[in-house]
């Protein structure tokens, strides 16, 4: 494997060190909101600032206004949102979009994939399942009928759906048994969405289908395709965990830098120092699991184990040690630190919910042992 990033992976992410340069992490609730929610929609100006910088069409291939890059790239970019809290669906519109384009039909990839790179079109992806515990493309039933199938089930936690066009929903084909993606739009007929909020105060919703009809060309029944959708969104999930972390580390660096205590900067003392080196470690290794993931994802390239495997590992890495991470800053700043006008609680909060989201390190640790007992080593 070769981790030095290319010309084009390098531009990516000084435009979006560009785009993201004036974004600082705010959070407090409007009162006008229910549920202690931060805002009732992403932030749109962002969003088109990405479109300009045409950060949206990354991974897009020339015929539909891409620049035709890889997982890496996106992960490059994803890193530099997490720094700042970015309020976008960078993750689940490129992820979608991409699948689409890769594993969708001619006539649906040419009607969406120019409109979602230039920003116009908003797509999410629903991943939580029913409970956020459980395989999300058992959540929904899928049944073929002729030129249509009809879906049923519930979507839990889907991420910026009250701001999306479309919900990418994997479903279980009632009759192949093998799981199917289905572009549901916003207020389809017989879906809903209940409202919902995340820890870091985004709206997510509960997407509810009851026999939603949706054209057969609208649908992507072909091997692989929620696989490669759901390995994509774990490791963008684990880029987003990386810079995070790395900007609350910088953040904590700062802050005991001038902190003093007996006339000494408190980052002299050895227990603090000691503390921020074993988070350097934790940042480290979830940088070199994330590339590893996001490399095999990029080429193809054959390992000892799946694709999924190298998954797992960073996804290891990312939920252990985001938490880690910010849970080292909490103490180090102290009272400080729990300030809701100071910018470290946001960064909490958003590393509570993005472990939720890739799952406990046991769970990983299992299927990993279960790739290893399939695959032996050898």
């Amino acid at each position: 494997m070769d981790f030095t990033f290319t010309e084009e992976q390098q531009a990516a992410v000084e435009a979006a060190k560009a785009v993201f340069g004036g974004v600082a992490p705010d959070g407090v609730p409007s009162p006008s909101l229910t549920a202690g929610a931060v805002a009732d929609d992403f932030d749109r100006a962002l969003w088109a600032g990405l479109a300009d910088a045409d950060l949206l069409s990354l991974l897009l291939d020339a015929r539909h206004g891409g620049a035709g890059l890889d997982a890496v790239a996106l992960c490059l970019v994803l890193r530099e949102a997490g720094r700042v809290l970015a309020r976008v669906p960078l993750l689940e519109n490129t992820a979608a979009a991409v699948t689409v384009q890769a594993y969708g039909g001619e006539d649906l990839a040419a009607d969406l994939l120019a409109r979602a790179g230039r920003g116009e079109t908003v797509l999410t992806v629903a991943a939580g399942g029913r409970t956020g515990h459980d395989s999300a493309e058992l959540a929904v039933t899928a049944r073929r009928e002729d030129d249509t199938w009809v879906l049923d089930g519930v979507q839990t936690a889907v991420p910026w759906a009250q701001g999306t066009d479309f919900v990418l929903v994997p479903a279980q084909s009632t009759g192949s048994g093998r799981p199917v993606l289905a572009l549901v739009p916003r207020g389809h007929e017989g879906s809903s969405l209940a409202e919902q909020v995340s820890t870091t105060g985004e709206r997510l919703g509960e997407l509810r289908l009851d026999s939603v009809r949706i054209p057969a060309r609208d649908v992507i029944d072909a091997d692989g395709a929620w696989e490669s959708l759901r390995d994509l969104l774990a490791t963008g999930t684990c880029a987003l965990a990386l810079g995070l972390g790395e900007g609350v580390l910088r953040m904590t660096s700062d802050y005991t830098g001038k902190r003093e205590q007996f006339g000494h900067p408190i980052a002299t003392f050895q227990a603090v120092a000691v503390q921020a080196a074993d988070r350097y470690i934790d940042l480290r290794a979830m940088e070199a699991t994330l590339w590893q993931a996001a490399w095999r994802i990029s080429t193809g390239a054959g390992g000892a184990l799946p694709v999924s495997g190298d998954v797992a590992v960073a996804k290891i890495w990312a939920s252990e040690g985001v938490r880690r991470v910010v849970q080292t800053a909490q103490h180090l700043h102290g009272g400080f630190g729990a300030d809701v006008e100071y910018p470290l609680h946001r960064y909490h909060a958003w590393a509570k919910h993005l472990e939720l989201s890739l799952g406990p390190a046991a769970a990983h640790e299992e299927a990993l042992g279960d790739l290893l007992a399939a695959h032996p080593l050898g």
